[in-house]
């Protein structure tokens, strides 16, 4: 397999180097975590000066391991492995949720493993990092649970910059391929269309579903499979538990509002989807329901459909809004208030939408995703929103038409989305 560089992650691992915090590298099955922490950085420690006496490694997933799945055992091996107290030792431990059961973990696993790691965090030349991929560890409170000695890093599957970085082809094909597949990274290793949509399908169901199922004893429940289902065929359209509740009708299954609420937390929680919400730009506040849902990797969206329902213009705005949340932005759907006078002289309203409103510090963009723009009607629809914007942030429309980045007599940014995906700046231009 070529090697496929994580530097965005790579730098935060050796960012947070030494800090005194377990290192908690976080995201869905088969997006990279090992290989960045068993690979990349375990070569970027060796290039430093670090011995490989000073590396303690441990697969927990690996079946030589299997004793050190009890934490009593796992406790004393990583302890026996910190010869001195002169040396930085590194501790890389994979799938560090193994040492916990199920039985432990709705008890005290959880608390028994902070600990181990705990204790172990008190020698001043210990460093620790761990992955973890099923649920227990795909937890947003994962971080509460180690009490603020962790430190996550979320790692997500490959943005189309790294994609290309290991694809053949060029890059008009790529993104073809890319919003059809996504961007797990083992999915570059495969040649057929059939054995990636095997791959993506057997990921969904046999381990993100299976482990949600697990978690919340789910087992029976049709409901959440049938709600993953409705949410990948309304990728990045505006819905609320109400409205997805009554889509069951049309599957005969009876269900509420707060049962889809509290499933749709599991699909976050497990970073399967995102939720993005509205925001009043003009009030300044949050508008509230209903939300955008868009999935942590197309691909697996698609898969989900058994690759049916193919639309390029969600499939863009869910490729553009993971991107955006890689590049480290706070992202929310805009809102801007419309007034017209109806036939009786009265002011009506209606809310136009901005499809980003990305902040990062005192920085901020808004950005539309507009598949074509093929002629002046419609660069004035895509525009009508951002009009109404009378601050001085950046405005920018993403198109996929071929065209050069450029810019209109508003001075928005009109941009192709692969200029956009390959250039790590490209909203600076």
């Amino acid at each position: 397999m070529q090697e496929i560089k994580r530097d965005l992650y790579l730098n935060q691992l050796i960012e947070k180097q030494g800090n005194g915090m377990v290192k908690i590298v976080t995201g869905i099955k088969g997006c990279g975590k090992s290989y960045l922490l068993f690979e990349l950085f375990r070569k970027y420690l060796l290039v430093n000066g670090v011995t490989n006496e000073q590396i303690i490694a441990l697969s927990l997933d690996d079946d030589e391991n299997e004793e050190y799945l009890n934490p009593s055992n796992l406790s004393k091996y990583l302890k026996s492995k910190i010869t001195n107290d002169e040396d930085k030792f590194y501790i890389l431990l994979d799938e560090a949720q193994l040492a916990i059961t199920e039985e432990e973990y709705k008890g005290k696993g959880m608390i028994k493993l902070y600990g181990i790691l705990n204790s172990l965090l008190r020698r001043r030349n210990v460093d620790i990092y761990i992955t973890g991929s099923n649920s227990k560890f795909l937890s947003s409170d994962i971080l509460t649970e180690f009490r603020g000695r962790g430190d996550a890093i979320r790692v997500h599957p490959l943005s189309f910059l790294e994609f290309m970085s290991v694809y053949s082809k060029d890059p008009f094909t790529g993104y073809r391929d890319y919003s059809l597949f996504g961007g797990l990274p083992y999915v570059t290793t495969m040649k057929s269309t059939e054995e990636k949509v095997r791959y993506l399908n057997n990921l969904f169901k046999n381990t993100y579903l299976k482990d949600i199922i697990d978690r919340h004893n789910l087992k029976g429940d049709i409901v959440m499979d049938t709600l993953i289902n409705i949410l990948s065929s309304n990728t990045a359209t505006l819905t609320n538990p109400t409205r997805l509740a009554n889509s069951f009708i049309s599957h005969s299954i009876k269900t509420n509002a707060n049962i889809v609420s509290t499933y749709i937390d599991y699909l976050l929680d497990a970073f399967i989807i995102s939720q993005a919400q509205r925001y009043d730009i003009k009030g300044k506040k949050y508008i509230g329901s209903p939300f955008k849902y868009y999935f942590e990797d197309i691909g697996l969206r698609n898969a989900r459909l058994n690759f049916r329902q193919i639309e390029p213009t969600h499939a863009m705005e869910n490729i553009l809004y993971n991107e955006l949340i890689i590049r480290g932005f706070n992202v929310d759907i805009g809102v801007v208030k419309k007034y017209t006078k109806n036939s009786k002289e009265q002011n009506t309203v209606a809310l136009l939408e901005v499809d980003f409103v990305c902040n990062k510090g005192s920085r901020r963009y808004y950005i539309q995703s507009a598949y074509s723009i093929p002629d002046a009607d419609k660069m004035a629809q895509e525009q009508e929103s951002l009009d109404r914007i009378d601050d001085s942030f950046k405005k920018v429309i993403v198109v996929q038409d071929n065209v050069a980045p450029w810019h209109n007599e508003k001075g928005y940014l009109i941009i192709n989305i692969l200029d956009f995906l390959l250039n790590p700046n490209s909203l600076e231009l």
